[in-house]
């Protein structure tokens, strides 16, 4: 346990790691990944080259540093890392690696006179226990879905066996175990992870499940990303027929039990955990109004299918926003950025909603602005992060 000594020195570097955290976070991150290469597939390389992971892990390590005597105050920000980590399936062994890595940086970033040994004391002894909380959620959950119906531990091989393409930029794969037994019911909202080799390299990643799972099998909806590593290999090279080794379901962003209206917002390829939810919404009486933006009707996945239910079930209103007009593709309810006004539009008029909104980050942060302008409790107003989880504004 951290004494009050080490507590008031850990808070004590706050103001140093404000200003320059993320230099030191990607010190950390370029030291460790290349002087131990068994971590490298834990880490997805774009967002290490566009400083997202850096930001990332920087902000976490402040958030941690200022509320280390009160760690309830981190929200649930430790519930997003431990659910990141179990779809990664991070281990009890990487730990030392990163807390090695972690603390050199801090000596050789801060320098001697700043890091001075009972600095650096009191950052072990706060590693550590950081580390000890996360290894054992991490190994409780890991536990828990090992034993329920259809679950495993660790990487299983399922097969590819299906392909759809769901509009210019996203396909969709249907992935169904090899060994035909059951698969854990996975909560609307949730992602999977996977493990691929490419060149040589094992490379992991998470992707939102973009239907219910039925039991047999489990579908995620991909989007192209111009020098996207492993979204073009999908694309381009897995074919069906083809196996991969996938991870149990995780996130803890998941659709909650209620009787409000429920709004889905999504912007772009954020609509693939959206799904999910809805379908298991539409399977209650509870209003639900789906706002989707895209970039163009081209570009817009699922149309069809959610103005097929949308006719099925009186409940549901959907509404479509596209940036611009292609001229071909059907039209939108309204073109340009979602305003402020456009979405009050589209709101129920009462604002005792739950509000669950993803997509690019900024349009999350104006989403996020809008809701609370318009009166939305801040606490049912729901949002998750596609790459590594981060502060928005």
């Amino acid at each position: 346990m951290l004494s009050a000594q080490d507590r008031a020195i850990v808070k004590s570097t706050v103001p140093l790691l404000e200003s320059g955290g993320e230099a030191l976070i990607t010190h950390f991150y370029r030291m460790m990944l290349s002087e131990y290469p068994e971590v490298r597939p834990l880490f997805n390389q774009a967002h290490q080259a566009s400083g997202d992971q850096p930001r990332a892990l920087a902000n976490g390590v402040l958030m941690y540093a200022r509320h280390i005597d009160q760690l309830d105050q981190l929200g649930d920000l430790v519930a997003r890392i431990i659910n990141k980590h179990v779809a990664l399936q991070i281990l009890p062994e990487h730990y030392p690696i990163v807390g090695a890595c972690l603390l050199r940086a801090i000596s050789e970033v801060l320098g001697s006179e700043i890091a001075t040994p009972q600095v650096m004391n009191a950052w072990g002894a706060a590693y550590g226990q950081l580390a000890d909380i996360l290894i054992g959620a991490e190994a409780a959950i890991y536990d828990e879905k090992a034993q329920a119906p259809g679950g495993w531990r660790g990487a299983r091989p399922f097969t590819l066996v299906k392909r759809a393409e769901e509009s210019a930029e996203i396909t969709s794969f249907y992935f169904a175990p090899v060994d035909n037994g059951p698969i854990l019911a996975a909560a609307p909202g949730q992602y999977i992870g996977m493990t691929l080799v490419l060149d040589g390299e094992e490379v992991r990643r998470n992707y939102s499940l973009s239907a219910l799972s039925d039991g047999g099998q489990y579908r995620i909806s991909v989007k192209r990303e111009a020098g996207g590593r492993v979204s073009n290999y999908l694309h381009d090279q897995l074919q069906v027929g083809a196996t991969i080794d996938l991870f149990p379901p995780a996130g803890e962003f998941t659709l909650a039990a209620s009787a409000k209206p429920l709004v889905l917002i999504s912007g772009g390829v954020g609509i693939t955990p959206t799904l999910p939810m809805l379908e298991a919404a539409l399977a209650t009486e509870r209003p639900v109004h789906f706002i989707h933006c895209a970039r163009n009707g081209g570009v817009h996945a699922f149309r069809e299918w959610v103005d097929a239910l949308a006719a099925r079930h009186p409940q549901l209103k959907r509404f479509y926003c596209y940036a611009e007009d292609d001229g071909v593709s059907p039209a939108a309810d309204n073109v340009g950025l979602l305003s402020q006004d456009q979405l009050a539009a589209w709101l129920p008029e009462q604002r005792d909603i739950d509000a669950y909104f993803l997509g690019p980050k900024g349009f999350m942060a104006a989403i996020k602005r809008h809701l609370k302008a318009l009166g939305v409790p801040e606490k049912q107003s729901r949002y998750e992060f596609f790459g590594p989880a981060a502060a928005l504004e």
